[in-house]
């Protein structure tokens, strides 16, 4: 096995020059609600604020501007579910070459329309991402466009690597930096960049639970492929992870954790109501791994948001998963005498104890009932997890049967 071509500290410093006027320095945000449950500092870094709304454009822009004259003459090609999509369709625009972009079925419409609008082709390939790159790999071979790969190669991993370089301007005193991570590019760059520096930095990457393809590589000591991947992170949803990106994660990155969907959807919405930042799935990894278990962490710590661009339906789907992963839903099966006034005087037990009542139900047959009972299925908005116990114990106390 040939050793896979390694990033360097000089490479990436060449793609900031490279990129200056075209990515954009994104803010770096101090975070009190994380702090407090942190103990410490903590900051995010808003690269859901860049340019085409996630870090991709850095690693596009350096790979594609590297083609020589020739190689531009037939385009370039990509595939993505989106992110990468967009920042290929902008460089290639930015540089006056013909872009066509593979999408997954089911990719977010708002990132094929972005895609479209940068000017790129988009072709629309059944199955995941590794399906849309195998067609993006055989029209290289049939018109000779070149391939700009997601993820592994030096020019996209230096070009992602220079979000690690402003992390350690804007945050000099850095102690750990968390990551979202799926080929691996985003945290392959920063991690190089900050570790030829700062080594005593612990450079984090953090996965989607059912899109984790790392932790098993790891162990193997070489890239494994997952057999399924089932998430709503679809900007970290990689089956494999590259040679290049591998090889650097595996020198440099301390730690590879997961997320369950239930903490990206906390964490999602966390972000809307607490720092009002907009993010996708994939770009709360980062802060869903903190709220997991905020002391885990040294700080100051850094957690990077990588990409913004969330369908609006996608989104009011997630923040009502948030909202219940939060405990801000209640549903009950509470059992009440079928009598009359029996089931106002439970929705006033409710609304008094400061919930509020979203729907109800009746259910008059069910082993569970004696004769002259009804079971009443409610569903209610609470405040968070110790209102809905508070709402729980004052119908206990009122003698109120509730099957669990």
């Amino acid at each position: 096995m040939t050793e896979a071509p390694r990033v360097t500290l000089a490479d990436i410093e060449a793609a900031a020059r490279l990129l200056e006027g075209i990515a954009i320095r994104t803010p770096m945000e101090d975070s009190r609600w994380l702090s407090s449950l942190a103990g410490g500092p903590v900051a995010l870094k808003c690269e859901n604020l860049q340019r085409t709304g996630s870090f991709k454009i850095r690693g596009a822009y350096v790979r594609i501007s590297q083609l020589s004259e020739a190689e531009r003459a037939n385009g370039v090609v990509a595939a993505s579910a989106g992110n990468h999509a967009q920042g290929v369709a902008l460089a290639a625009q930015l540089l006056g070459i013909k872009s066509t972009v593979f999408m997954p079925e089911g990719a977010p419409i708002p990132k094929e329309k972005a895609t479209r609008a940068y000017g790129a082709d988009v072709v629309f390939e059944e199955g995941h991402l590794e399906h849309a790159l195998a067609a993006a790999e055989a029209f290289a071979r049939d018109t000779g466009a070149v391939l700009i790969h997601p993820f592994d190669h030096v020019d996209i991993v230096a070009g992602q690597g220079t979000a690690g370089l402003e992390i350690l301007q804007q945050a000099p005193h850095v102690q750990t930096l968390l990551v979202p991570t799926g080929g691996g590019g985003l945290l392959a760059g920063i991690a190089v960049a900050v570790k030829a520096t700062r080594p005593d930095v612990r450079v984090i990457g953090v996965q989607a639970e059912g899109a984790a393809a790392y932790p098993a590589s790891l162990e193997s000591g070489a890239p494994v492929r997952l057999e399924s991947m089932k998430t709503m992170a679809d900007g970290i949803a990689v089956g494999l992870p590259g040679e290049v990106t591998f090889a650097a994660v595996r020198e440099y990155v301390d730690d590879i954790v997961t997320v369950s969907e239930e903490s990206l959807s906390r964490a999602l919405l966390a972000l809307v109501e607490r720092a009002k930042m907009i993010v996708e799935p994939a770009g709360a990894a980062a802060v869903a791994a903190l709220l997991d278990d905020p002391t885990a962490y040294s700080t100051p710590s850094v957690a990077v948001l990588s990409g913004g661009n969330i369908d609006p339906l996608l989104l009011g789907k997630v923040i009502r998963h948030g909202l219940a992963a939060a405990g801000r839903y209640l549903y009950l099966r509470v059992c009440i005498p079928d009598l009359p006034g029996g089931l106002a005087r439970l929705l006033s037990e409710v609304g008094e104890a400061g919930a509020n009542v979203l729907d109800v139900t009746h259910e008059r047959i069910s082993p569970l009932l004696h004769l002259d009972e009804v079971e009443v299925r409610i569903q209610m908005e609470t405040r968070g997890e110790q209102h809905a116990e508070q709402v729980l114990t004052r119908l206990r106390e009122r003698g109120y049967r509730i099957f669990e």
